[in-house]
């Protein structure tokens, strides 16, 4: 196994024991790692800081509008939250990918990455 497939396996392994989210989309899940580019490998850079509003607007600005092409509406914001609540707000891990992944479903962008 490579790299990539060896933090997949951890993710999917997170969103099941630590998210309660029996069926995970692999391949999706795959390819918002890959959509998270090198910061997947940066201990820091690979989880989401919810209590930060500059890294929120930052995952609205270049993922959900730039990569998924969405218009800035109030349903970003409020997709956003609702997978900050996903996580928990204690939750400190957040991971990148997992929270792409979660985006993707939730305004079904699925096919742009198949």
């Amino acid at each position: 196994m490579g790299k990539l497939d060896d933090v997949v396996a951890k993710l999917e392994a997170n969103m099941k024991d630590k998210l309660g989210i029996e069926k995970v989309d692999t391949k999706l899940l795959r390819a918002a790692a890959k959509a998270c580019g090198p910061a997947l490998y940066n201990k820091d850079a690979s989880t989401v800081s919810s209590g930060d509003a500059t890294e929120l607007e930052r995952v609205k600005t270049n993922f959900l509008i730039k990569k998924l092409g969405l218009k800035d509406t109030p349903k970003l914001d409020e997709a956003i939250s609702e997978v900050v609540e996903t996580f928990g707000k204690s939750n400190r891990n957040k991971y990148r990918a997992i929270f792409y992944y979660l985006l993707i479903k939730k305004f079904k962008k699925a096919s742009m990455f198949k």
